[in-house]
């Protein structure tokens, strides 16, 4: 790793700007999973022993610039004060006096969460002159910024990029080290030996990345819709499966651009599926799907046939589901993936989103190598060949 991590600079008696990924699943104001507060409190941990004020900013949600009560983050700072056992001051704004107030009246060592930063419309803002002139009202309270938030780290937000003009030194948390200390295995994989497992439903949001993998895998295995999107763009039938036109015009680009390496890329031979009006399921060959049918998973000769590779890989990285794995009995082939991913002996990570909600409902979490934090994060990690802006915008290591 060529950037500064957090244990290479004092932070002694400093303001530390903290950025964390505490985008967390809520439900009727409730955290349904703390995984990514969990995540942080190393760094904070570690920060706070060291005798620096730290205060944390993030975002939750998607309120586009507007003061959205479900989008805040008080209920983040309650779980956090628990797993601390002290307390986080919660400041309800993230800029200007309160804040102020706040950082004047904290004490070395104490934790100070801000307000969603994703309320004012230049966190994420196009416009450079706007994102760096809320990047600087952001940074104006702190001394110093650590950047512990592997899964924003692909995005050029003023939070996560933009803050980084403002203060010195800039350096990585712990996550976010071992994030890239991890995923570097998978960077530097090639085949023979190297697996990938792509599911999930939108091609269009993985071309980048199958294009990166398809000339160094061994075998890159597609399921969940990310498959019905590659047989409708192969003119075959998918009925009433999940398949939007955007993700058909991702696998024709595949198909069209990386004919050389196609014979790497395995689709479902069969498939799972469930008529819609009556409910009936039945299994079916790929070339099988009817009309009124919806293809919900990959079907058991898929699953044998990707376990048993999956099983014998040296390096394999899996991003998606390969169905609908929150309705049994469509999440036969996630678990057979997952189960397979967990006795392989080789080096296996799981690159964030749903499959880490898949592996993690399944109890098998424990048996990876690697669970990222950050599944756009992850991916674009590989895609760029081991870059992501964030990262990049932290200090070099001398």
């Amino acid at each position: 790793m060529n950037k500064k991590i957090v244990r290479d600079v004092d932070a002694s008696g400093k303001r530390v700007l903290m950025r964390v990924d505490f985008n967390v699943p809520m439900e009727d104001g409730q955290i349904t999973d703390d995984t990514r507060i969990r995540a942080a409190l190393p760094t904070i941990n570690y920060l706070r022993e060291e005798g620096a004020l730290v205060i944390l900013c993030a975002h939750l949600g998607r309120p586009k610039g507007q003061i959205v009560p479900e989008h805040s983050l008080a209920p983040v700072a309650a779980r956090l004060s628990g797993l601390l056992d002290d307390e986080a001051t919660f400041v309800d704004d993230c800029l200007g006096e309160q804040v102020a107030e706040a950082v004047g009246a904290a004490q070395p060592d104490d934790v100070i969460l801000l307000e969603n930063t994703r309320y004012y419309p230049g966190e994420t803002s196009k416009d450079k002159q706007e994102m760096l002139a809320f990047a600087e009202k952001l940074a104006a309270p702190a001394q110093m910024y650590v950047n512990d938030a592997f899964g924003a780290s692909h995005r050029k937000h003023a939070s996560t990029f933009g803050v980084t003009k403002f203060l010195s030194p800039c350096v990585a948390g712990l996550l976010v080290e071992e994030e890239l200390t991890k995923l570097q295995c998978v960077v530097d994989a090639d085949q023979p030996g190297f697996i990938a497992v792509l599911g999930g439903a939108k091609v269009e949001d993985k071309i980048g990345v199958v294009k990166q993998l398809l000339p160094r895998v061994e075998s890159l295995l597609i399921g969940g819709a990310m498959a019905w999107a590659f047989f409708k763009a192969e003119d075959m039938e998918v009925g009433e499966s999940l398949c939007t036109e955007e993700s058909v015009a991702g696998a024709r680009d595949i198909l069209a651009t990386m004919s050389d390496y196609l014979d790497t890329m395995m689709l479902p031979v069969d498939v799972h599926m469930k008529n819609v009006s009556t409910g009936e399921t039945k299994y079916a060959p790929a070339d099988g799907i009817e009309p009124g049918w919806d293809a919900l998973d990959i079907g058991p000769e898929t699953q044998q046939k990707y376990a048993e590779i999956v099983r014998s890989a040296q390096v394999v990285f899996w991003n998606g589901p390969m169905g609908y794995f929150e309705e049994p009995p469509f999440d036969q082939g996630t678990l057979a993936v997952a189960k397979a991913m967990g006795e392989c002996a080789g080096y296996n990570v799981v690159g964030g989103g749903d499959s880490v909600a898949a592996i993690t409902q399944m109890g098998l979490a424990d048996e990876m190598d690697h669970v990222s934090t950050g599944g756009g994060a992850s991916l674009e990690f590989i895609e760029n060949n081991g870059t992501l802006p964030a990262v990049e915008a932290l200090d070099d290591s001398e």
